[in-house]
């Protein structure tokens, strides 16, 4: 059997040192361009592929990045933002060698604080992204500390910043959102909000409340989601429940906004002629419902490019910079249109709360 070609094969094909090559396939300063590119080249014709284990126990790194995750691993596949923000994450990593560590434990806190532990006293991973922050004391924000692994949040979180973040202003287009609804006629306008306990979730419902009280309209009616197309429909049905149901809803994300737009459809109503609906995220479904959704755009995938060269960056220098977002922006579809003369009809009953339920 033909051996494969090492590390000590491509330094004897370039005439330099097993250390040059290291260096220059490791991608460490201190290389002339001419012999970093002569070393690519005979790399890439000897078809050697450096051996992640050797590499690791060479500089005493894992050279991966971790991602813990507290939630149902059979909703990861419907959440719209995870797989653009881990599309970004591996786009970078990919470029230096690292690989993204996904560790998705459910329970709370307990089980939360065991995915850091482990992949800190593994070993397997030389930093972490911290999604999700909690409104007010992050507990993992410590634990991360007392744990001495460098993180990343997504979004300065409430209390003094332990980390580097990545921000996004979130603030602009909600209220974007809300002014465009006001310019249409809009009097009554509802939010469906995500989680309060994230951070996220508690500062676009303060930008859906604090637009509505700058133009002077009253405090419209909301109703609690969790960013899911099923508390996403739940919600909207609470918000019909009202004894003057909303003319338009601003909607924490584009999943429940779309989930939202169905229960309407199922009562009778119209979109955007008897209701007007909003979202958040920009999702490549949002452009193809119907009618296509006026939604707010968000870029998940630089916001995952961003996290990995701000990460990989401190845990190369042991320092790093926040790193800034363009602001989000509204995008308007077909969705919104002003109020239907004389109200909101008041909608029916949805063929689902028609159909007989056990007493059981």
């Amino acid at each position: 059997m033909r051996q494969s070609p090492t590390i000590a094969d491509v330094a004897r094909v370039v005439g330099v040192s097993k250390s040059t090559v290291s260096f220059v396939l490791n991608n460490r300063p201190g290389v002339a361009a001419d012999t970093r590119a002569r070393v690519l080249a005979a790399a890439a014709e000897l078809g050697f592929r450096p051996s992640h284990r050797a590499r690791a126990l060479s500089y005493s790194r894992a050279f991966a990045l971790g991602l813990v995750m507290a939630r149902p691993a059979e909703l990861l596949g419907a959440d719209p933002f995870f797989p653009a923000f881990i599309a970004g994450v591996e786009t970078e990593l990919a470029k230096v060698g690292h690989a993204l560590v996904l560790r998705v434990v459910t329970g709370g806190w307990d089980e939360e604080a065991d995915g850091y532990r482990q992949l800190a006293g593994d070993g397997r991973v030389d930093g972490v992204f911290l999604s999700d922050l909690r409104v007010g004391d992050d507990p993992r924000l410590e634990l991360l500390q007392e744990l001495r692994l460098p993180a990343v949040t997504l979004q300065t979180p409430d209390t003094s910043p332990a980390f580097p973040a990545v921000n996004l202003d979130e603030r602009t287009g909600i209220r974007a959102a809300v002014e465009h609804l006001a310019a249409l006629g809009h009097r009554r306008i509802a939010h469906v909000a995500g989680p309060q306990e994230f951070v996220h979730g508690h500062r676009r419902r303060a930008a859906w409340a604090d637009a509505l009280r700058d133009l002077g309209l009253p405090p419209g009616p909301e109703a609690a989601g969790d960013f899911t197309a099923a508390g996403g429909a739940a919600a909207t049905r609470r918000l019909f429940e009202e004894s003057e149901p909303p003319s338009a809803i601003v909607y924490a994300n584009d999943l429940m906004a779309i989930a939202g737009a169905t229960v309407a459809h199922e009562r009778g109503l119209s979109i955007p002629d008897d209701l007007s609906v909003t979202g958040f995220d920009d999702t490549e479904l949002a452009r193809h419902v119907h009618p296509p959704l006026t939604t707010v755009r968000m870029d998940a995938l630089a916001m995952g490019r961003a996290a990995a060269r701000t990460l990989l960056q401190l845990v190369e220098n042991g320092s790093a910079e926040s790193a800034e977002l363009p602001p989000t922006e509204l995008v308007l579809r077909r969705s919104t249109a002003p109020p239907a003369p004389g109200g909101l009809p008041r909608p029916r009953a949805s063929q689902a709360d028609d159909e007989p339920r056990s007493t059981s």
